[in-house]
C-alpha cells in the first residue's frame, strides 16, 4: 500500500523557524553531516536529520519540543557532541538539539559552595573559573577540556577523581528541565542537603537526554584544599599486583585524590606518542594524587607502595611534572586508538574484585586472541579495556564481539555494572534486562513514558 507523509519537509522547517525565531537552524548537508555522527566526517547515520538545531534560551527549546510533538519528530539533545556510546548521533527524519551555545556561567559563590550553569559551559572552563575565587569543582572525566557539564550530567560523568569526590551526580545539587511537553521545572536548588519530595534532581542526572532538557544546572563546589598537592607514579609486574596496593591505598585513611591504572601495553603506546620513557618492559604504572593530608600522608603512601615491592617510585610536587602526568593519563586513549579500529568498554566492580576482573581481560585476550589494552580508575573499581582490531577492516571481527560480550558477563557476574561512566546510548540498551532484571527494566519505561508519553526525546537510547 502507498503511503505518504502529511507535512513536507519544508513546512516542518518553516513551523520550526517560527517556533524557534532565535535559534540557529541547519538543514544544509556540511552542517548536518558534521553533528550526526559523534563528530565523525567519515561516519554516517541510517538516513538524513530533518535539522540541526543550535539554541540560546530557553523559549527556543520549548519552540523545537512543540515542533517535534506537533510532527512526532524524535528530537536527539547534544552539547559538545562527545558521546562514546552512540548516545547523540542523529536519528533520520528528526532533530538534533544543541545548547552548546548555551556557554554562560551565571554565579559564583564561595559563601554558598555553588555555582550554577548553563548546559553547553565546558567542564575544564568552570573549573578555571572557580579556582579564581579559591574553590574548585570536582569531576574530571578525561575529556575535561572540551566536554560540557551538560553533557556530564546526560551521563553522569564519572573521572580520575571520583575516588575521593565522586562522579558527576555527586556534585548536582539543582536543575531547570524543560519537558517533552513544554512545561520548564525547577528541581533540587543551591543546599547540600535536600530531603522534600522525591529525588527528581538525581533521576535526571544519567538520564541521558530521555526525560528532559536540561537548561541550568546549580553545582557544588569545594574550597580549593590546603597545602601542597603532590602527584606520583610507581611500577608493577603486573594489573592484578597493582590492584592489591591501590586497595591498600584507598582503605589506608590517605583519601587520595587519583588512583589511575595503566597496563603495560597502554603505558608503552603512551611512550610511542608522548615520547616518553615511562614504560619498564610490561610493567603495570599506578598514578597517584593526594591532595591533603601532607607529609604524613605521603609517608603512609611510600610505605605502602614499599610493602607491595612497588619499583621505580616517583613522588613530585612540581607543577610541570604533575601536567605531565596529568596529560599522560588525558592522552591515554588517543595514544591506543592510534593502533587500530577499537571498542572501548567500560565496566566497574566492587574494588574487592577489580584484581580477578582485570586477570579476566587478560584471560579472555589470550583464549581469543584478541588484542586488549587496559586502563581505568583503579580507585573505583572502573576498568576500561580497549579491544583492537586492525585500521584496515571496518567492522569488529567476531572474536571481539565475542570478547565483550564475555567481559559485559563477567562484570555482571562480580556484582559490577556494564557501564561505569560512559553512559549506555545505543551500545548497550539491549542489556538492560541482564543488569536491572525484568521488574526494574518495566519501571525504568515506566518512567520514560510518564516524563514522555510521546517517545520524542532521545529514543532508543538509555534503555530499548
Amino acid at each position: 500500500m502507498m503511503t505518504f507523509d502529511a507535512y513536507t519537509n519544508d513546512e516542518k522547517i518553516s513551523y520550526l523557524k517560527a517556533q524557534a525565531p532565535h535559534a540557529d537552524i541547519h538543514v544544509d548537508d556540511a552542517v548536518t553531516q558534521k553533528y550526526s555522527a559523534n563528530g565523525r566526517a567519515a561516519s554516517e547515520i541510517d538516513g538524513k536529520i530533518l535539522a540541526y538545531v543550535a539554541v540560546s534560551d530557553v523559549d527556543d527549546i520549548k519552540g523545537v519540543l512543540k515542533t517535534a510533538r506537533r510532527f512526532h519528530l524524535p528530537v536527539v539533545p547534544q552539547t559538545a557532541d562527545s558521546s562514546t556510546v552512540i548516545g547523540a548521533d542523529g536519528i533520520d527524519g528528526g532533530l538534533i538539539l544543541s545548547t552548546a551555545n548555551m556557554t554562560t556561567i551565571k554565579e559564583i559563590s564561595p559563601d554558598d559552595g555553588v555555582a550554577v550553569v548553563e548546559p553547553g559551559v565546558v567542564n575544564g572552563d568552570l573549573d578555571k573559573a572557580a579556582r579564581e575565587h579559591g574553590m574548585f569543582y570536582a569531576p574530571d572525566p578525561g575529556s575535561k577540556p572540551f566536554s560540557s557539564v551538560g553533557g556530564n550530567v546526560g551521563t553522569n560523568a564519572g573521572g580520575m577523581s571520583t575516588v575521593k569526590y565522586g562522579a558527576t551526580r555527586d556534585s548536582v545539587l539543582g536543575l531547570k528541565v524543560v519537558l517533552a511537553d513544554g512545561r520548564e521545572i525547577k528541581i533540587g536548588g543551591r543546599t547540600y542537603k535536600q530531603a522534600f519530595g522525591y529525588d527528581l534532581t538525581h533521576l535526571f542526572v544519567g538520564s541521558e537526554g530521555t526525560l528532559g532538557i536540561v537548561t541550568e544546572i546549580t553545582v557544588k563546589l569545594f574550597p580549593i584544599p590546603l597545602g601542597t598537592s603532590v602527584m606520583g607514579s610507581a611500577f608493577f609486574p603486573d594489573m592484578a599486583a597493582l590492584a592489591a596496593t591501590v586497595k591498600d591505598l584507598r582503605m589506608s585513611g590517605i583519601y587520595p585524590v587519583m588512583l589511575e591504572a595503566l597496563d603495560g601495553k597502554t603505558t608503552a603506546a603512551l611512550d610511542e606518542y608522548e615520547g616518553t620513557h615511562y614504560a619498564e618492559g610490561n610493567d603495570a604504572m599506578l598514578i597517584f594524587r593526594l591532595d591533603a593530608g601532607g607529609q604524613e600522608a605521603l609517608d603512609v603512601a611510600e610505605k605502602i607502595l614499599n610493602d607491595h615491592e612497588a619499583k621505580h617510585v616517583h613522588v613530585t610536587s612540581d607543577e610541570t611534572e604533575k601536567k605531565a602526568l596529568e596529560k599522560l593519563r588525558q592522552d591515554m586513549l588517543p595514544a591506543v586508538f592510534a593502533h587500530g579500529n577499537h571498542i572501548m568498554e567500560d565496566m566497574a566492580v566492587p574494588l574487592s574484585k577489580l584484581a580477578e576482573m582485570v586477570d579476566y581481560v587478560n584471560q579472555v585476550a589470550e583464549e581469543l586472541d584478541v588484542d586488549i589494552y587496559t586502563a581505568g580508575h583503579a580507585g573505583d573499581g572502573n576498568v576500561h579495556p580497549s579491544l583492537l582490531w586492525p585500521k584496515d577492516q571496518p567492522e569488529p571481527p567476531a572474536k571481539v564481539l565475542e570478547a565483550t560480550r564475555r567481559l559485559l558477563k563477567k562484570a555482571l557476574e562480580l556484582d559490577g555494572t556494564i557501564s561505569g561512566e560512559h553512559a549506555v546510548g545505543m551500545l548497550k540498551n539491549q542489556w538492560t534486562n541482564a543488569e536491572l532484571g525484568f521488574d526494574v527494566d518495566m519501571i525504568q519505561h515506566q518512567i520514560k513514558d510518564l516524563f514522555d508519553p510521546m517517545g520524542i526525546l532521545n529514543p532508543k537510547r538509555k534503555i530499548n
